[in-house]
C-alpha cells in the first residue's frame, strides 16, 4: 500500500489569538495534540513531521501539557521529527517536506496544526482523491453572498456557487508536491496555500467535500466552539 506520511504545520504565533494557540489548552491537552492524534490513530498514516515555531526543534522541544510537558517523541511512535518553520508557510512546509523519509514515499498530507478536530472520513476523503487525481483539498460550499469591495466601495458581486472555503487536510503525491515546491521556490511565487502552488504548475487540484466541524482555531472564540464540539 502507498506509503502516507502527514506534516502537521503550528509554526504560527497566533497574533490574532493573542499567542501560540497550537499550545492553547482544550479539554486539559494542547490544540495540537488533538491533530496529532487524529492522524497517529489513522491506518494509513505511516510518518508524522511536525513543524513547529522558529527556536523550537527536535532536540529541544518538550511539548506543552498542563503545567509538565513530555518530550515530542514521546507523543506517538508516528511522530518522527520536529523541525522549526520558517519566515512564512511556504517556508514551514518546505521545512517539514525536507525531512520526509523519501524512500518509497507516496503520498503527502498537510494539516494545520489549529485545526484539531479533523475526522477519519475527511482524511480518508483527501487520500483517495490525491491518490487517484494527484492534489485533493477539502472544500466548503459559501452560504452568503459574496463581494469584491475595493476602497469602501462594492466592485461586483462574485456567483458563490463557484467558490469554496478550504480546508485542510490537503493530500497530494509526494512527487507532485516535490516539483511544486522546487518550481515556486525557483520563480518566486509565494502561494496562500499548497495547492496554489500545484495550480502555478498548472496541474489539476480536485475537491473534496469539507467537513464544517473542521474548524481552524484563530481567535478565542473558535477554541469555545471546539470545546462545545470537541469528545476524548
Amino acid at each position: 500500500m502507498t506509503r502516507v506520511a502527514a506534516l502537521i504545520v503550528a509554526a504560527g504565533r497566533g497574533l490574532r489569538f493573542g499567542g501560540a494557540k497550537q499550545f492553547a489548552l482544550l479539554r486539559g491537552k494542547p490544540v495540537l495534540a488533538w491533530s496529532i492524534a487524529a492522524f497517529a490513530r489513522h491506518p494509513r498514516i505511516d510518518e508524522i513531521i511536525l513543524v513547529l515555531p522558529q527556536g523550537m526543534d527536535e532536540n529541544d522541544l518538550v511539548f506543552p501539557l498542563g503545567e509538565g510537558g513530555l518530550p515530542f517523541r514521546s507523543l506517538d511512535p508516528k511522530v518522527k521529527a520536529a523541525v522549526a518553520g520558517g519566515a512564512r508557510r511556504q517556508d514551514s512546509v518546505r521545512n517539514g517536506f525536507g525531512r520526509i523519509e523519501p524512500d518509497g514515499a507516496g503520498l503527502v498530507l498537510i494539516h494545520d496544526g489549529v485545526r484539531p478536530l479533523v475526522d477519519v472520513e475527511l482524511i480518508d476523503r483527501v487520500l483517495a482523491a490525491a491518490e487517484a487525481h494527484g492534489a485533493a483539498v477539502p472544500g466548503l460550499a459559501i452560504e452568503d453572498t459574496v463581494k469584491e469591495v475595493r476602497e469602501d466601495k462594492v466592485i461586483r458581486t462574485l456567483n458563490r456557487d463557484q467558490l469554496v472555503r478550504i480546508q485542510t487536510p490537503q493530500g497530494f503525491r509526494y512527487e507532485l508536491l516535490k516539483e511544486a515546491l522546487a518550481h515556486a521556490r525557483r520563480t518566486g511565487y509565494r502561494g496562500t496555500d499548497e495547492a496554489s502552488l500545484v495550480e502555478h504548475l498548472g496541474r489539476m487540484v480536485v475537491v473534496v467535500p469539507g467537513d464544517p466541524r473542521n474548524l481552524k482555531i484563530t481567535r478565542a472564540e473558535d477554541l469555545a466552539l471546539a470545546e462545545a464540539w470537541c469528545h476524548d
